[in-house]
């Protein structure tokens, strides 16, 4: 959370992250699709040699004033490939929220574990408490044939509580209601740590 006195704004950074081909960037584009286009920045696609990073941002104006700031959310997705960890741990520091998407394909389990594992030690090294941290996790790519029962994936990566949404993201099902959620989780945090 950084609040800019100036202009009266909150901006809340939500990340998110998961496996390579996950659908994080799907995501990202689909929202971006969704958002006035008076309301929000241009997407903007970081890429360096070695990888690449989306990001924008919009005024959720529907929120309301928190604490008589105008919320202002920031999106970013991370470069899936574990091979850019250091990048993945950059654009994680600082957030509000996470939204983990998970690829819902048999074939992805190993991946979505180690990616789950990887956001929990990054989080951790960041001294967030994982309980109370937002969270929402997103079960994308329900539409192919091998994919997990999300029962199972549930236990596989132990959500532990945090909501889930089953997604296909190419279609843009499941898309706003995990922003939805994950926006309200991040907004209910930052009202009770400014109540402190």
């Amino acid at each position: 959370m950084h609040i800019n006195w100036q202009l009266r704004q909150l901006n809340l950074k939500i990340v998110y992250y998961g496996p390579a081909l996950s659908g994080k960037t799907t995501n990202i584009e689909k929202i971006h699709a969704s958002v006035d286009p008076r309301r929000r920045s241009d997407l903007v696609s970081l890429k360096t040699k070695e990888d690449r990073t989306l990001y924008f941002d919009f005024l959720q104006l529907e929120l309301g004033k928190i604490c008589g700031l105008t919320p202002h959310i920031q999106l970013y997705t991370v470069p899936g490939q574990a091979y850019y960890e250091a990048s993945r741990r950059v654009v994680l520091r600082g957030a509000d929220g996470v939204v983990f998407v998970a690829d819902s394909a048999y074939s992805r389990l190993r991946a979505n574990v180690q990616s789950w594992q990887a956001m929990q030690t990054h989080l951790a090294s960041f001294g967030i408490q994982w309980e109370g941290f937002p969270m929402v996790v997103q079960f994308n790519k329900r539409d192919v044939p091998t994919a997990v029962p999300t029962a199972a994936l549930s236990k596989l990566l132990r959500v532990n509580g945090h909501p889930c949404f089953e997604a296909v993201a190419m279609n843009g099902d499941g898309v706003l209601p995990t922003l939805k959620a994950i926006t309200r989780s991040v907004v209910g945090s930052v009202q009770q740590e400014l109540a402190r």
